[in-house]
This record gives C-alpha cells, structure tokens and sequence, in this order.
C-alpha cells in the first residue's frame, strides 16, 4: 500500500501597478522583485538562500533620486479606500457543524461503489469514489480542487479525508495488541476519514460510535459506506484469513440495523461540532473513548482540537492519537502537540508505542491531569 504526502501550501499574491512614461521596463523588474518576495514569506518552505538573493535582485533595480521623483510623480499613494480592495481575503477555516441522516434505504448507500478488505475491515475503494467525484457538480467539489491543487489538503476547504493515512493502521494495530476494551463504551472517531478507527470499536461491542469529519462529502461517500459495509451480517467473507484483500462491488448491504443503530455522523469544524453536541440533549456531550489519527499536522488547529477533547472527553475518558513525529511542510508533530498540551495545564499525556519503521510515528494517550 503506497501513501503520498502532499502538503505544500502556497499563495499567488499579485500586485498590479500602472505606469505612464518610458520607466515601465525598470518598474516591471523591481515589481517582479517584489512578488519574490511576497512569495518567499507566505511560503510554508523557504530556502535559506532567498535572502540574500533577493536583497541583490533588489539592489540592482535601485533607482537615481530624479528617476524616483519621476515614478512619484507618476505613481500617487493609493487612498485609504484603494488600500483597503488590496486586502487579501483571509482562509477561513470555519464549517457549520451538522448530523448526516442514515438513509432508510441502506442499500444505496453502497450503489456504485467498489469495497475491499483487508484486515478484516471493508472499506470502498477511494479512487472510484473520486472518479465519480471529479467533475466538480458534487456538493463542497473537493475532490477535484485537491487535483487542481495537487494537494490532499487544502486549509479551510478539504482536511485530507479522502485518504487513508499511515498512521491509522499503526493506531489499529495498537488497539489489537493493547486489547483495548469498547465493550459498553462510547466512542468519538474524530477526524475520522474513512472511519476505520470507529469500526474497530464497533466491532468490540462499544455502546455507541459516533464518527466526525470536516468535510460533509467525506461522511456521505466514505465513512457511511464503509460503516454500513462493515455492518453487512452473514458474509462469506467473515472466515477470510486477517489481511487477505478482497475486491467486489455490493449489491446489497444486508446490514445487521443493530449496529448501525449505534453509530451517527457528523461534518463540520471542530469548535462548531462540540458546540452542536452540547447543544442537543439527544446526543452524547462525552465520550468515554477519542480515538483520531494525523490529526495534529497543523500547529494552527491545536487549540480547537484540545478544547474540543476538553469538553468532549469523559472525567476518567481516554484518548488514543496516532501522530508522525513530524509533518514536514506544515510544521506539526507529536512533540509540538504534547508542548502545546503541557502548556494547557489541563491533560496529561503518556507515549504507549513508538513505530520506528521509515518516518518517526507515536501513539499517545492523553487524559485528565485529575482522572483515576
């Protein structure tokens, strides 16, 4: 199984200016010079060598004192007003959180999806997902703004869902081997992706499994398919051998409606989901399990995220996070995540298994500094 990261983020900054006279060719260059620049500081990579480079393009486009009270002349500074449409709209990371409704008709949660297994656990073949997705008319149109990109994450638009990423079947592993109990728990996969941390737990009996994604196309074309063919009963393939693949494409779910009465879902950001539990008394507002995976790529959404645990997670509740030592590119990591938590003063943290094979990943526990 092959993982591509791809987690370069950039900005095209564009600075028009308008010139009247023969300086054109000389102030075309120095604005050339000025996109490198902007570029070089908005980029999430720079090169140690940009300084010094731009500090010389610069030089070289340095103007007499009569030239520049020439471009003065014909370059008046922009009103208060013309400043203001310069400014850059800023990415908003904000999503209304909201449940998704499981279908009367499970049946057609699976139409047109190919589903594989391997390790036990069904799951939908993605590229076919995004196949059906890429002519942009599906709803959010993530998938193909991330080919437009090239990127598998897009701040404020898409969080990286669509893909099933390395260290969620380090957490899954560990969930094994650790025997960690669900039976009569409740469960939050958040940030869940293709769920397959939730289905663990429902498959150990956990009371109720609820599943949180930032992306609404995620849970309806990923996660709900994957649970509802996880909830299929009477499978001739329940006696395949752990890791054996299968491909096929379902007709029918023939889902077990116990399980799948166990289990919601919900789109949404992070501080508007916790908000939208604690508003409903029909929901569960904790959780006695958290369980999330590479979810702690971005600095900037550490304090979302531990609020959230902060208010989701039960008095004696546990967290499972499976995390890479370090997210080149985007700045976060396990250790930055465990900094930022100590700082917080509020949960404590305890490294369970470290996996030394390619890139450093950690599985962290985290609970109430005042839990039993």
């Amino acid at each position: 199984m092959a993982f591509q990261f791809n987690f370069s983020i950039t900005e095209n900054v564009e600075n028009k200016l308008e010139i009247l006279s023969d300086t054109d060719l000389l102030l075309g260059s120095a604005q050339d010079a000025l996109k490198n620049q902007k570029g070089s500081t908005e980029s999430k990579e720079v090169s140690s060598e940009e300084p010094a480079a731009l500090q010389e393009s610069l030089h070289v486009y340095k103007v007499a004192p009569e030239t520049a009270a020439l471009v003065a002349s014909c370059c008046p500074k922009p009103t208060e007003d013309e400043n203001q449409n310069e400014t850059l709209p800023k990415k908003q990371s904000y999503k209304v959180a909201r449940e998704h409704n499981i279908p009367d008709d499970v049946d057609k949660v699976l139409e047109n999806k190919v589903v594989e297994a391997l390790s036990g656990l069904y799951h939908v073949n993605i590229s076919v997902v995004e196949m059906t997705l890429s002519d942009g008319s599906h709803g959010e149109d993530i998938v193909s703004k991330s080919i437009s990109s090239h990127s598998d994450l897009l701040p404020g638009v898409y969080e990286g869902g669509m893909k099933i990423w390395e260290c969620t079947f380090d957490l899954i592993d560990y969930l094994s081997t650790a025997e960690i109990q669900f039976v009569n728990k409740t469960v939050l996969d958040l940030g869940c992706g293709a769920g397959l941390l939730g289905i663990v737990a429902l498959k150990g009996k956990a009371e109720k499994v609820h599943f949180q994604d930032y992306n609404g196309t995620v849970i309806d074309e990923i996660t709900l398919p994957n649970v509802v063919a996880n909830c299929a009963a009477g499978s001739d393939d329940d006696n395949r051998e752990a890791g054996e693949p299968t491909s096929k494409r379902l007709k029918k779910a023939d889902c077990s409606p116990g399980l799948l009465s166990k289990c919601k879902f919900f789109s949404g950001e992070w501080s508007e989901f916790s908000r939208l539990l604690s508003s409903d008394r029909k929901l569960i507002s904790n959780y006695d399990i958290i369980l999330t995976s590479e979810t702690i790529y971005n600095p900037d959404y550490y304090s979302a995220l531990h609020d959230t645990l902060s208010k989701l997670l039960s008095k004696n509740g546990c967290v499972y996070l499976a995390s890479k030592a370090h997210y080149f590119g985007v700045g976060g990591g396990v250790h930055l995540f465990e900094k930022f938590i100590e700082e917080r003063n509020v949960f404590r943290t305890k490294t369970v298994k470290i996996i030394d094979e390619g890139l450093k990943r950690f599985i962290i526990e985290v609970a109430f500094k005042n839990s039993s």
